[in-house]
C-alpha cells in the first residue's frame, strides 16, 4: 500500500486526525495534490459512493456548500462530477481534497459496517 492510499484510509478510519490529513495534504506539490485527488476518487467509486454520501461528505468537510467542489459532488452522474472535481483549478484543491475525502468517508464506513463487518479480509480496513 502507498503512503498515500495509507493516509488516506487511516483519515477514512479515524485513525488519523482529520486536519493532519489536510495539512499532509496541503504540503504536497500540486501534480502530487492532483494524483491523490485521483486516489481519493477511486476509493471513493471501490466503495460505492452516492451523490447522497455526498450531500452527507460536504456537511462534514467545512466546505462551503457553495463551493465548486461541493456543489458539483452533490450532483449525479457522480463519477463524472468526480472528474470535474479533479479538473479544477489548483487553487480550489485543498476544497476538492476535503470534500472528496469526506465524501470517500462517508461511502467506506457504511460499507465497513455492513459489508466488512467482522471478516473484512480488505488490507486497507485492517490497518492497526
Amino acid at each position: 500500500m502507498k503512503a498515500s492510499e495509507r493516509i488516506i484510509n487511516e483519515v477514512a478510519q479515524g485513525l488519523l486526525g482529520w486536519e493532519q490529513g489536510v495539512s499532509w495534504f496541503s504540503s504536497l506539490e500540486p501534480v502530487e495534490q492532483k494524483a491523490v485527488l485521483h486516489e481519493v476518487v477511486r476509493h471513493s467509486m471501490q466503495a460505492h459512493a452516492t451523490a447522497k454520501d455526498g450531500r452527507e461528505g460536504v456537511l462534514r468537510s467545512g466546505v462551503k456548500p457553495t463551493a465548486n467542489p461541493a456543489v458539483l459532488i452533490v450532483r449525479e452522474p457522480l463519477i463524472q462530477q468526480m472528474g470535474k472535481i479533479i479538473s479544477l483549478p489548483e487553487a480550489e484543491y485543498v476544497k476538492a481534497f476535503r470534500v472528496l475525502l469526506s465524501t470517500f468517508v462517508v461511502a467506506d464506513t457504511r460499507r465497513r459496517e455492513l459489508e466488512c463487518r467482522g471478516n473484512c479480509t480488505h488490507s486497507w480496513h485492517n490497518l492497526m
